[in-house]
């Protein structure tokens, strides 16, 4: 006699069991996946961020891949995943600091540090408020280490929070705060203290945008929403340069918020109880600075003979110039990739890159892939592990790992960072320490 009970049993725990065997499978190729993920970026080694980065505490970590769904990144990256129940870094070079993962952990067990053990990164020591070990001077932006548009305006308006509490703003004849700097925190901050009706003054020795002013054309600029002061939510989430200049130049015109261009600071003195600012064109007394200037004012240069050159530059401009032309770009960062892509697109061209290191590991996946595919269609030479050694009116030699390379060049691209401004923030006052990992 047939159990009907016992049939009804199983009517119920076989689609049961179904559903939670798929669920254990995705589990199971989730998991490999994410593995396999992070075997080929040691493999390739992509091991360096580029600037802020997590580091897991995993005696704290749930597991629960709160960091992992915080992540802006990830939907186009892997960048967290979860391996033996804990979160992990898996692409450190797909890291751009947006540091989303560390709010979202509901277990405090995310740090986020600057350098690692093997690559440290200079950085002026400044404390949770943004002020230096000089009383009154702030700093905030791409200077202190945030580079992302969005986080150099929010530190921008978090260290105007600051200056707003510090004792004596708004009285007396001191100015409030002088702002010196005009790109993403220094314009962020100088439209912040015009909504608080702060004395403010701010000097920019370029123009609106500080570095993102010099940036190639069309860099698409990738930015996440944000709230300007005297604006509101910025719901940009990827745009280029000359999209997000035009919009600023809105705001600066709308809003009435006042740059002095072409001005730059050459001292930061004491005096009394405020600070004496000269500048190129004028002296201040006031009382906060807000250092919000970049770290790329001064190109790291490569020590080659010859590379006072004309046909030697720093950055690149307009793509079209180098129509026809043998070009050299040296440099492994997302700056150096992105010229030697634009400029490879161009007619009759011939564009070679050399980087000191093993592979592109600071760059971000999207330009190594486009890097790849212009040398796999013959518009590209790579030549990693490689030093330039001289620069003449026609040729460059590279060094390649002991090997000396004779190309014929017409014009040099150095895209290899800049130099922290380190005397001037010495003679300010403020110390600068080497991060190897650490907050």
């Amino acid at each position: 006699m047939i159990n009907l009970g016992y049939i009804g049993m199983w009517v119920y725990l076989i689609p049961l069991f179904t559903v939670w065997g798929l669920y254990i499978g995705g589990k199971v190729r989730k998991k490999r996946g994410v593995v396999r993920a992070r075997d080929e970026v040691l493999e390739a080694g992509l091991i360096e961020p580029a600037s802020l980065h997590p580091v897991i505490n995993h005696n704290r970590c749930l597991g629960c891949g709160s960091c992992i769904e915080a992540c802006p990144e990830q939907a186009g990256h892997q960048v967290l995943g979860l391996i033996g129940g804990k979160s992990n870094l898996i692409s450190p070079t797909d890291c751009i600091g947006h540091g989303a993962c560390q709010k979202g952990c509901p277990a405090d067990a995310i740090t986020l540090v600057f350098g690692t053990e093997r690559r440290g990164v200079e950085i002026p020591v400044v404390d949770s408020s943004f002020e230096t070990d000089v009383p009154g001077v702030y700093i905030a932006g791409e200077l202190g280490g945030m580079g992302l548009v969005r986080n150099a305006i929010e530190q921008g308006v978090q260290a105007m929070e600051s200056i707003k509490k510090v004792k004596g703003v708004g009285s007396g004849e001191l100015l409030d705060v002088l702002i010196v700097g005009a790109g993403p925190a220094g314009f962020a901050a100088s439209l912040s203290a015009l909504e608080s009706k702060l004395r403010a003054v701010t000097v920019e020795q370029d123009s609106l945008g500080g570095t993102v002013y010099h940036f190639p054309r069309q860099k698409v600029v990738m930015t996440a929403p944000v709230d300007l002061p005297m604006v509101g939510r910025v719901k940009f989430t990827e745009t280029t340069k000359e999209k997000l200049l035009e919009f600023w130049q809105k705001v600066e015109s709308d809003t009435g918020v006042k740059i002095n261009y072409k001005e730059r600071v050459e001292s930061v003195t004491r005096k009394g109880e405020g600070l004496e600012v000269k500048t190129t064109k004028a002296t201040y007394l006031t009382r906060t600075v807000l250092l919000a200037i970049g770290r790329r004012g001064t190109p790291r240069k490569l020590g080659a003979l010859g590379e006072e050159l004309p046909k030697v530059v720093y950055r690149l401009i307009d793509p079209a110039q180098y129509r026809a032309h043998k070009v050299l770009v040296v440099g492994g960062g997302d700056s150096a990739l992105e010229a030697a892509i634009s400029i490879s697109e161009e007619p009759g061209t011939s564009v070679t890159i050399s980087y000191r290191g093993g592979a592109f590991s600071r760059a971000k996946e999207k330009n190594r892939r486009k890097v790849k595919e212009a040398e796999e269609a013959g518009r590209l030479r790579v030549l990693f592990n490689s030093n330039v050694k001289s620069i003449d009116e026609s040729s460059v030699k590279i060094d390649e790992a002991g090997r000396i390379i004779d190309l014929d060049n017409d014009d040099v691209i150095v895209n290899a960072g800049g130099i922290l401004p380190t005397a001037f923030l010495k003679g300010v006052g403020i110390n600068v320490e080497t991060r190897y990992g650490t907050v």
